[in-house]
């Protein structure tokens, strides 16, 4: 399907890559500086059109919360008509998502505890390229008097070793899979589309992630009117993960002592994956630098020939993020709950064995979908903070899973090698504050601009 790669926002149908970025929060003012803000804004967005020769030095999106529908004057029977998860805002479906104790909205960093109309998000090669683009941002604001940041967030890819590394603090290779959709910057990617059976993938429809377009059950969705508001666009989901490193790495430090298979594996176990990328779903005894590095085969496996979870536990992260050919129906049921992730660490890396000082360290999660509430928020409260779906009871995601009390994470085994069970988990991540953006194409923007947005 050919797609209007000039309208759409370059963020959602490609993973920049770049190593530097930069979130920034802004509040709007009146409604006639704020749209002439917005229009400012619109010329350095970055779009989808393919780059033919290489990156540019920086990227710029934007995505507005609902508050900033409001303060651009869109017709109350337009926004009324977006979902309602939207309308609420990430902080009151707090219970429902499972952010509860230390990751309740209030204990958020403070900005978010008011409202944010607007994230714009810079992408950078360098932190000059960097601070470059962002000199732009404040242009607009101080020509137009439209919009004042009430927060920010830096973050850049970790380097370790001396060389930028695809790494988290926990140690894992992060960023492997994304699912591939119609229209996409990439495609037919084994394992990263859905199951077509014999072995093959096939591309998602970009209706699971492209508001406007069919989705994989053939239908438009229940679009917010005009749909000219929409069309082209995605919905976001926006949180900051802080990382216990310490907590993190003791844990594993002791329980791997335990674990006849010693720390490597039992890490690989919570994840899915060896901490270089290895699925263990291919190679469950050991990493395979090869089958790491290698994107036409590091996510092109199912879990029909490990049923028990001998090979990848049932409980995994990756394996509940993503059921894919498990949870019967073919896999058509994990493919409705697809989401494009982005992010980047923030803190520096601090090696094992080494001292941790009281800087922030931790991740910037970003979801994209069509629908939040069928895509991210069912992922997060079903998969990843309950178990049933695999029989699991309330065992949470060993990484993700907040616990308001001690958990556990079973291991499976058989005769030959016996059943583990990880005791006195606590929560290694902790959320700071986030929110649920729309992020519009570029007619949209100019229409809400221009105060066009018409619900007739």
């Amino acid at each position: 399907m050919n797609l209007d790669l000039t309208d759409i926002q370059g963020n959602i149908l490609r993973g920049y890559r770049l190593p530097f970025a930069r979130y920034v929060f802004l509040n709007l003012t009146d409604s006639t500086s704020a749209k002439a803000f917005l229009e400012a804004m619109i010329p350095h967005v970055t779009n989808a059109e393919i780059w033919i020769d290489e990156k540019p030095k920086s990227t710029l999106n934007i995505g507005l919360s609902r508050t900033a529908l409001t303060a651009l004057d869109v017709p109350l029977a337009s926004i009324n008509s977006f979902p309602c998860e939207f309308l609420d805002g990430m902080a009151k479906r707090s219970k429902a998502l499972g952010d509860i104790g230390a990751s309740a909205p209030e204990h958020w960093d403070e900005f978010w505890k008011d409202r944010v109309d607007l994230w714009v998000s810079i992408n950078a090669l360098s932190p000059e390229d960097r601070e470059a683009k962002f000199q732009e941002l404040e242009q607009c604001m101080a020509t137009t008097k439209g919009a004042i940041i009430v927060g920010s967030q830096d973050t850049q890819a970790l380097t370790i070793d001396g060389a930028i590394s695809p790494k988290e603090h926990f140690g894992y290779t992060d960023g492997l899979a994304q699912p591939d959709f119609e229209g996409s910057h990439a495609f037919n990617t084994p394992g990263d589309g859905k199951i077509a059976g014999k072995g093959k993938w096939k591309d998602l429809k970009n209706g699971e992630f492209l508001l406007g377009y069919p989705n994989e059950a053939l239908e438009d969705g229940e679009l917010p009117i005009p749909t000219a508001l929409v069309k082209n666009g995605s919905f976001m989901v926006y949180r900051k993960l802080e990382q216990n490193v310490e907590g993190f790495r003791s844990y594993v430090d002791e329980w791997g002592e335990k674990y006849p298979g010693g720390k490597e594996k039992l890490m690989a176990k919570f994840i899915g994956r060896w901490r270089d990328g290895t699925p263990l779903a291919v190679s469950p005894d050991k990493m395979d630098p090869d089958l790491a590095a290698d994107h036409t085969r590091n996510n092109d496996f199912t879990y029909a020939d490990d049923p028990e979870g001998l090979k990848c536990p049932i409980g995994a992260h990756i394996r509940r993020a993503n059921p894919r050919d498990e949870l019967h129906y073919h896999g058509k049921l994990p493919a409705r709950r697809r989401i494009l992730r982005r992010g980047m660490p923030y803190g520096a890396y601090v090696p094992e064995g080494e001292p941790l000082d009281e800087q922030e360290r931790g991740i910037i999660f970003m979801a994209l979908n069509a629908s939040i509430s069928r895509q991210f928020e069912f992922v997060q409260q079903q998969w990843i903070n309950y178990g049933n779906d695999f029989h699991l009871g309330e065992d949470k995601d060993p990484v993700l899973g907040n616990r308001d009390k001690p958990g556990r994470f079973m291991i499976p085994g058989d005769k030959k090698n016996p059943p583990f069970i990880c005791a006195d988990m606590q929560s290694f991540v902790t959320l700071k504050g986030g929110d649920y953006f729309f992020l519009p194409s570029l007619t949209a923007l100019h229409m809400l601009a221009q105060g066009l947005v018409d619900p007739r």
